[in-house]
């Protein structure tokens, strides 16, 4: 009797280690996409960056006259 609760319990863990190992597989894929993503949009913002700051040196408002009414 001790040797078949010792197979059933060693069988429970084993099923509750590979549903473990495939949860955890999945939640590294999640963070891997999600990483993946993060670099995607930070090499954006320092493109963006790099655009707006090339534009305040095309368009910088002190070279403008001022409007009429002054």
């Amino acid at each position: 009797m001790a040797e078949q609760d010792t197979a059933a319990r060693i069988e429970d863990l084993e099923t509750k280690l590979t549903f473990q190992e495939d949860t955890i597989q999945k939640l590294n894929d999640v963070i891997v996409t999600c990483q993946t993503r993060v670099d995607e949009h930070d090499a954006m913002i320092r493109m963006l960056m790099e655009q707006v700051r090339t534009a305040e040196h095309i368009i910088n408002p002190e070279d403008e006259p001022p409007p009429p009414h002054y």
